[in-house]
């Protein structure tokens, strides 16, 4: 796939898988849609990319606020007239036993790791539809894949996530409309200082694995290779964890006793 020219959408823009992501499409000669709460951070990314104003637009989007999405959409067109990639990056992970998590807290992940990669979806798809052309990256994680200890939430909504993309992709793959779902592993971003803890508190903690992990551009590079080769499903980060996804796959008891230890 030709990245050139294409207008992609980047949730979660503001850091992170999404910030790195921004360069790299950018370096692909993409324009780009960026949007997080934060603005000033995406301003910041905005400029990072050295793409003009007319290549680069600052969208503000709290992907909570579900309502707004149809009326962001239009905004988008307004701009460029067309879109053509929307990677949906977005979330938030969590750091509790089941036993110490208020319920909320899983309600409260899975409307932003789940239910706003949907309502995103159903803003965007239409148009897709329309210009019979389009393309959906959803970020999900191996958590999606290996459910592991004080992540129950967060596992939970990633492997929905990861169904939800299996389907979309079965539904408009006639319409040319192509989807590739991301199952990082560990990634040397903040995800884990900004987690929530079992009340819905930041968790403001590094975990070991997550700052010994892959590089965050190096993330966004295998998942621009992926985008271009219109994969279907990526797993990107460290042999420890690529382990993991092959043995849950064919050795599945053996995973079950390793993340019992972990």
């Amino acid at each position: 796939m030709n990245i050139n020219n294409k207008v992609v959408w980047i949730t979660g823009a503001s850091s992170g898988i999404g910030e790195a992501l921004a360069y790299q499409f950018a370096k692909s000669g993409a324009k780009l849609v960026l949007s997080a709460r934060r603005e000033s951070e995406l301003q910041r990314v905005a400029k990072a990319t050295n793409l003009s104003e007319n290549e680069v637009f600052v969208l503000p989007m709290d992907m909570l606020d579900m309502s707004c999405f149809d009326e962001k959409v239009k905004v988008v067109l307004a701009k460029f007239g067309q879109i053509d990639i929307v990677v949906q990056n977005a979330g938030i992970s969590q750091r509790s036993y089941v036993q110490d998590t208020d319920f909320k807290v899983y309600r409260d992940i899975f409307e932003l790791d789940f239910f706003s990669v949907v309502a995103f979806t159903q803003a965007i798809l239409p148009h897709f539809l329309a210009q019979k052309s389009g393309y959906f990256v959803g970020i999900s994680s191996v958590a999606g894949k290996l459910g592991v200890p004080l992540r129950s939430g967060y596992c939970a909504a990633k492997h929905a996530m990861i169904g939800f993309m299996d389907a979309l992709r079965a539904e408009v793959h006639k319409e040319n409309v192509f989807v590739t779902t991301i199952c990082p592993g560990y990634i040397n971003t903040a995800i884990s200082l900004v987690a929530i803890d079992g009340q819905g508190k930041n968790w403001g903690k590094m975990d070991d694995n997550q700052a010994k992990g892959m590089n965050v551009n190096a993330c966004a590079e295998q998942i621009l290779k992926a985008v271009k080769n219109n994969k279907n499903e990526v797993f990107v980060g460290g042999w420890y964890e690529g382990l993991g996804m092959y043995l849950k796959r064919f050795f599945p008891s053996i995973v079950y006793r390793m993340v019992r230890k972990k």
